[in-house]
């Protein structure tokens, strides 16, 4: 165990450097709320779709729809007891009420009973000044999939509006710290949820730290750390089967997975010949290949979309700013030159954008820069944000927040102030941490 300890204290010190750990945090519940929103954000009513036949399906779907399109501070959401009326077809819509109201689209539908446990679930979404029919759909889903339709709808409507993606039907993964007395009793879940933090199950339990989860392009796989053995290893995880592979042991540090964009490769920190640096290990040969070769820290590495860049941490130059190369190492530039502390690069799927721990004013904060002009722009509150990952789409940000209000996550939009905290069932003193969506 002392070996153990001695990995996990170097890990530490490697994870406190370039923002893979944020500053300590009391425990508390994982809650999620919204904060804000967008100026010019589409006003939008969803109208509780409504029971037919005698049908109870136990899940509110426009409660579900509202809440997934207000995170991403795009739309703003009527308050449900500011609805004058709730029609369910569009013949029985009032528009001129609707635009009074100030809202230019309004979903609306019914749920109807088809077989045991099993619904029918019809949906249009309506021009206020068009008076019209832009979208319409039926679905037919076992009551326990009534939220994945509420999702699947989230992200018709997201994407009739906006004509951007939405991302409401994807996985989050997260590790969960179960509390226990100090060091002692603590328990450590790898967790799969929906994109709202609902509906999450335990695919891996531990008495030894996990960290770091990753998926894997096609969603099928998560790459993590874990120190099940006595030190810092890389594993992937079969999410349906559970089965596993150890994909790094080597001496030293093993950490921070990154699944490059053709799933065959994954880029990894390790500190087998001496100082961490960043390598590419093909997930199916084992092959192990060095991409940085420097005294200094290089870790948490994070892929561009086409896979020509290998973005990264690094204290080369001092304090921990990020860098990039090419993955046959060729190439290494800095990326971040504003603020003294720039860590955790995560890119999104346009490669535009890349999200990072940003610290200003000794604060720590989520940030999105520009890769093209540079322009950094804070989308979290502080003080102590970190851990972020794209949503598929890459309009959101999901992360970590600390400080004393404890560990739990939340998401930022990228195009302005909306920050919603996510809502998961979790026991009391359980921390969330280390996102990726």
């Amino acid at each position: 165990m002392a070996r153990a300890n001695r990995f996990r204290s170097t890990l530490a010190a490697l994870a406190a450097l370039p923002g893979l750990a944020g500053p300590a945090a009391a425990d508390q519940d994982v809650v999620i709320d919204i904060i804000g929103g967008v100026e010019g954000a589409t006003p939008i009513a969803i109208v509780p779709f409504q029971p037919q036949d005698g049908a109870a399906p136990g899940t509110d779907i426009a409660d579900i729809i509202s809440a997934d399109l207000a995170r991403t501070g795009r739309f703003e959401v009527l308050p449900e007891e500011d609805l004058v009326e709730t029609p369910s077809r569009m013949a029985d819509v009032d528009f001129a009420t609707w635009r009074a109201l100030g809202v230019d689209y309004l979903a609306l539908g019914e749920v109807s009973p088809a077989g045991e446990a099993r619904y029918e679930v019809r949906y249009e979404l309506l021009n206020a000044y068009q008076e019209g029919r832009t979208d319409g759909h039926r679905y037919r889903a076992a009551a326990q999939d009534l939220r994945t339709v509420a999702h699947t709808l989230s992200d018709r409507i997201y994407e009739q509006i906006t004509g951007r993606s939405g991302a409401f039907t994807q996985k989050i993964a997260y590790i969960a710290v179960d509390k226990g007395e100090g060091e002692q009793g603590r328990q450590y879940r790898l967790v799969v949820a929906d994109a709202d933090g609902h509906r999450s199950q335990t695919i891996l339990t531990s008495e030894e730290p996990l960290l770091s989860p990753a998926w894997s392009p096609d969603r099928e796989r998560l790459a993590y750390v874990s120190f099940e053995g006595g030190s810092s290893e890389v594993f992937v995880q079969d999410v349906h089967t559970g089965e596993r592979e150890r994909v790094a042991a080597f001496r030293g540090i093993n950490s921070a997975p990154a699944w490059s964009p053709d799933g065959e490769r994954l880029a990894v920190t390790l500190s087998r010949d001496g100082a961490a640096n960043i390598h590419l290990i093909d997930v199916a040969s084992g092959d192990v290949h060095p991409v940085t070769r420097h005294w200094a820290i290089d870790t948490a590495a994070a892929w561009g979309p086409d896979g020509d860049w290998l973005y990264f941490t690094s204290d080369r130059g001092g304090p921990p700013q990020i860098y990039r190369t090419h993955p046959d190492g060729q190439q290494t530039e800095r990326v971040t030159y504003e603020g003294s502390y720039n860590a955790r690069p995560s890119i999104g799927p346009s490669g535009e954008r890349m999200a990072m721990v940003h610290r200003q004013d000794g604060a720590y904060y989520i940030a999105v820069q520009d890769l093209e002009t540079e322009t950094v722009r804070v989308i979290s509150d502080g003080p102590a944000d970190e851990s972020p990952s794209f949503a598929p789409n890459g309009d959101m940000v999901l992360y970590t927040v600390g400080g004393e209000a404890g560990e739990r996550l939340a998401t930022a939009s990228v195009i302005g102030n909306a920050i919603a905290p996510l809502r998961a069932t979790e026991q009391e003193g359980t921390r969330l941490r280390e996102p990726d969506w």
